[in-house]
């Protein structure tokens, strides 16, 4: 948890150069595909069932997923 919490923190920082032109963009989307993380895995260990686990761990797979690509898109754009 520690690690995706670093990861939020992170990317809230780096986007925190990003253009004013991106604020509504792709600085808003980085940041809810980096926050989705920890959230989605608060989420799990709140609820204390096992049986979901690998399940909300997928989840949070796929938002972190989802914001590589989002990095990938502002590397391009030399952000």
């Amino acid at each position: 948890m520690a690690k995706a919490m670093d990861l939020v923190f992170n990317c809230y920082k780096l986007t925190g150069d990003f253009p004013n032109s991106e604020m509504y963009g792709l600085t808003n989307q980085l940041r809810r595909a980096a926050v989705s993380i920890p959230a989605t895995i608060a989420e799990w260990q709140a609820r204390h069932y096992e049986a979901e686990f690998v399940r909300f761990l997928f989840i949070a797979y796929g938002s972190l997923s989802e914001l590589e690509t989002h990095i990938q898109i502002a590397q391009r754009l030399d952000f």
